[in-house]
């Protein structure tokens, strides 16, 4: 069994860092506005990319309990500085209005893994508007395309394979990908958003590995956009476990000597004890419907304005 199934960079580096300061070859940056921690974790090498089992790249982590709670407020301020660190991302010779792709990746059917089709949903398209719209507005108008291409078991046909067709007949000048992501702690579930100029490979938080979208495999850069919506059902075992050791250790005899144990066969005796009865089993918050609606809207409208800076969008698809 893994010691973590996490799609978040952060989570990554946490683990292994360990009680190190740093790893070698991977920067990491900290900074806070009111109740928005914002992360970002930036592997530089191969060997820091092996550290944490992530490609070279920038991972911006955006967390706040706060976009639980159905805060219009708070939400327009996240959504301000999500904007800001996608039109960031975005690669620097395409930030003059370069065509752009949008693939809401996830099954819409099952609620916890369809946010990238809601934000699909609430985007503003305008690639078929490029010509017919007024010269003045053309001007600041960057053409948009979206696509939300469903899941394997719905389509019978791998996701990046459908995606690749769409890139090489649109031809745009990069891809952002949104997806529903796997979290190892509960309390990152639907109040953490994260973002990398690495792409995405789908279902890999959940064991279930598909295509990677990235440069390699589409051509072209890609942006991946996620939030955790689910946690694996051992993990949440394993904390619960880790924070009785860490309460009653230094209380009982017992739970010393279980923590000196653990430490060493943690991973076998979850395995044995869990593995079979609960094996891969997801777990999800019975408010996920409604969260995952906020965020799409907080997603897309941060799209909205970082893909069409030019344009006065106001509010469009974001908060109402």
């Amino acid at each position: 069994m893994a010691s973590y199934r996490t799609d978040l960079a952060i989570e990554r580096h946490d683990d292994a860092r360990g009680a190190a300061e740093s790893i070698p070859g991977v920067r990491r940056t900290e900074s806070r506005e009111g109740d928005l921690s914002v992360t970002e974790v930036v592997v530089e090498t191969p060997e820091g990319a092996k550290a944490v089992g992530k490609p070279i790249g920038r991972y911006i982590t955006f967390e706040s309990r706060a976009l639980r709670r159905h805060d219009r407020e708070h939400s327009q301020a996240v959504g301000k500085r999500l904007s800001r660190e996608l039109a960031d991302l975005f690669p620097a010779r395409e930030k003059a209005l370069g065509e752009a792709l949008v693939v809401g990746l996830g099954n819409w059917q099952a609620t916890p893994d369809a946010l990238g089709p809601q934000v699909v949903q609430r985007l503003l398209v305008t690639r078929h508007l490029k010509k017919v719209v007024p010269a003045d507005v053309q001007r600041h108008m960057r053409p948009v395309a979206a696509v939300a291409p469903g899941v394997l078991g719905l389509t019978g046909i791998e996701t990046g394979d459908i995606v690749r067709a769409i890139v090489e007949q649109v031809q745009p000048s990069f891809v952002v990908a949104v997806d529903a992501l796997a979290a190892r702690s509960v309390e990152r579930i639907a109040s953490t958003i994260q973002i990398a100029d690495t792409g995405i490979q789908p279902g890999s938080g959940v064991g279930n590995h598909r295509t990677a979208l990235n440069r390699e495999s589409l051509g072209v850069p890609v942006i991946a956009i996620g939030v955790p919506t689910v946690v694996h059902a051992v993990t949440i075992a394993r904390d619960t476990v880790e924070k009785l050791i860490a309460e009653l250790k230094d209380e009982v005899q017992f739970y010393e000597i279980l923590d000196e144990l653990y430490d060493k066969h943690k991973d076998a005796l979850f395995a044995q004890v869990l593995g079979e009865s609960v094996g891969d089993l997801m777990v999800t918050p019975k408010e996920i419907d409604a969260q995952i609606e906020d965020l799409s809207r907080l997603i897309a409208g941060a799209l909205n304005t970082s893909l069409q800076p030019g344009i006065e969008i106001g509010e469009f698809g974001l908060y109402s």
